[in-house]
Order: C-alpha cells, then structure tokens, then sequence
C-alpha cells in the first residue's frame, strides 16, 4: 500500500527520475522559462523551489548542496550571481506554471515553468506603454492655406 506516499515518480527508476529533474532545473536555471508535460512541470516545481531558497544565502555550503543537485557549475554561477539577487526578498513561490495547449502527437497537456520574477509582463512596475495622442485639429485652415491667403490678400492691397 502507498500510505503517506506522494512522490509523484512519473513512471521511470529512482535514478532516470533524478537524470530527468537535475537537467530539467539546469534548463529552467539557465534559460529561465521551459515547455515540458505538466506532470513533469509539477515534480520540477517541487524539486526546484528548495533549491532556489538555499541560493538566497551564498555560502560555501550552499555552493556545494546546490552543486550536489546540478553536477554543474554554470548553473551554479547562474543561480548565486544573478538569480539570487532576483529572489532575495521573495519568501517564496519562486516559480509559475503556465497551461498550454495539449501536445498535438500524444495529446499531451502541455505547460511553460518559468521563474516568476524574469517575466515582466506580471510584475507590478509594469513598463509605462508611452501612448501618443492622435487627434484631428479642429482649426479651419492650415498654417499652408493661411499663408496662401495672406500671400492673395497682399498681392490684391498692391494692384
């Protein structure tokens, strides 16, 4: 019986499973957002958060426990030099799953992880969209006729 067991182990050995979650966060570490199935984006959420939260503090310890779950050094250098300082303040929930369309070979649901403070579309200081006014001027003559006119009238007071 599966009492108390929920690990989601999304059918592979205890190793394939491990294979499959280390470059799967090196891929969301380095590129900041991936497409995967949504069972596999869910495990990664789980796998990745710890990780991110151990990064917040840059120690040698830390270097070394986050090594132990990449086996990589430049994600590594990538999550304690640029990331951790994104995520410094956050008390957590540091990634977003986002649905997507089923896969269209085996109808697969699909879903895009990324980490939440790299999208700029949801943060709060959302970018000032500089609109422009585009308005019709309501004046009867342009500065084009107006000129023209007083180019007649002033050949008319000569003649």
């Amino acid at each position: 019986m599966r009492h108390r067991n929920k690990v989601n182990r999304i059918g592979r050995p205890a190793g394939h499973r491990r294979a499959l979650l280390m470059n799967l966060s090196k891929s969301l570490i380095m590129h900041k957002r991936i497409v995967t199935t949504l069972a596999k984006g869910k495990v990664l959420r789980s796998f990745i958060e710890p990780i991110l939260t151990r990064a917040k503090q840059d120690t040698t310890h830390s270097r070394r426990m986050v090594f132990s779950h990449f086996q990589d050094k430049e994600p590594v250098k990538e999550l304690f030099n640029h990331i951790a300082e994104k995520i410094e303040q956050r008390p957590g929930g540091y990634t977003r799953i986002i649905k997507l369309a089923n896969r269209a070979g085996d109808n697969a649901a699909m879903c895009m992880i990324e980490l939440v403070d790299y999208n700029d579309m949801y943060t709060k200081e959302a970018k000032a969209v500089k609109t422009t006014r585009r308005r019709r001027r309501k004046s009867a003559t342009t500065p084009v006729e107006e000129a023209a006119e007083t180019a007649v009238e002033t050949v008319a007071d000569k003649a």
